[in-house]
């Protein structure tokens, strides 16, 4: 039997109460998405673990099998022919480096010195959780790809810009903006009640509101700061109570946009449809 990587699982439940998990699985040559039905949460195959399929039924392209056509392999170690399809959380050192680049943009103490804290604070937690479940960098250590690759593409638009931003507000924004999903998912991608009660904008917002009152910042960068984080999804169509209305604001919009949606692509089968960006994605040829 071919053998494949599970790049991600989703879990659910039908309308009559039976379980189901979405995989999206890989080998070097395709990526498949495949509903297993009545398969529990608890049962394998895990995200990063060797998955075969005794049977897949293609019903007008979509792929399905039942629970007991799933045969778990082992989880592949490095030098395994498709130990690399699996997305790694960035090193520390890349982390590091890309925080100290924009650091020596910064100019403000007291924020600079809240980066600095924050940064090395947020990097273990970040490295275990996506950022998540099946739109984009869906796999454990997601949430840490995902901020680096905000942080990182700052770093080189900053001085870039012909017109003066707070920078600090940007990386704040950055680092918090998806800081809820710590809440909303467990490590294993699973929806929690905080996702239902809270939601992650809020959960982000609410905490660097705290964190820059107790630092002492004044009021009005409080405001502008933490309204990179309300307005963070663009339009309140996407879930964004505010929509951005200063220039910090709109960089994480776009930043965000950008890290997001190029991964929901490169995670897309050719030709495969992906409802969020509203078209197929097609691959080039080799």
């Amino acid at each position: 039997m071919k053998e494949f990587l599970v790049i991600s699982r989703t879990n659910g439940t039908t309308r009559t109460g039976s379980p189901y998990a979405l995989l999206k699985v890989a080998d070097t040559i395709e990526t498949l998405n495949v509903a297993v039905w009545d398969l529990t949460p608890e049962s394998k195959p895990e995200v990063g673990q060797l998955v075969s399929f005794s049977l897949i039924n293609d019903n007008g392209g979509k792929k399905s099998c039942s629970a007991r056509d799933v045969v778990p392999g082992d989880f592949p170690m490095a030098g395994h022919p498709l130990y690399t399809l699996l997305p790694r959380p960035i090193s520390h050192e890349e982390w590091e480096k890309t925080i100290s680049k924009l650091l020596s943009y910064c100019n403000d103490q007291v924020m600079i010195e809240i980066i600095r804290q924050f940064s090395e604070q947020l990097y273990t937690p970040y490295s275990r959780y996506p950022a998540a479940t099946s739109m984009h960098h869906a796999f454990a250590g997601g949430l840490l790809n995902h901020t680096y690759q905000m942080l990182h593409m700052l770093e080189g638009l900053y001085p870039c810009l012909p017109y003066a931003v707070k920078v600090e507000r940007c990386i704040l924004a950055i680092l918090f903006h998806d800081y809820g999903k710590v809440y909303e998912y467990n490590v294993q991608g699973e929806p929690q009640s905080d996702m239902y009660l809270l939601g992650h904008i809020y959960i982000g917002a609410h905490k660097l509101h705290n964190v820059l009152e107790q630092h002492g910042i004044n009021k009005e960068e409080i405001k502008r700061t933490v309204h990179c984080i309300l307005a963070h999804h663009g339009t309140r169509e996407f879930g964004s109570p505010v929509v951005p209305c200063i220039p910090e604001a709109a960089i994480v919009n776009y930043l965000d946009n950008i890290s997001a949606k190029t991964d929901s692509m490169e995670g897309a089968g050719d030709m495969e449809m992906v409802p969020a960006l509203g078209t197929h994605i097609v691959k080039e040829k080799e």
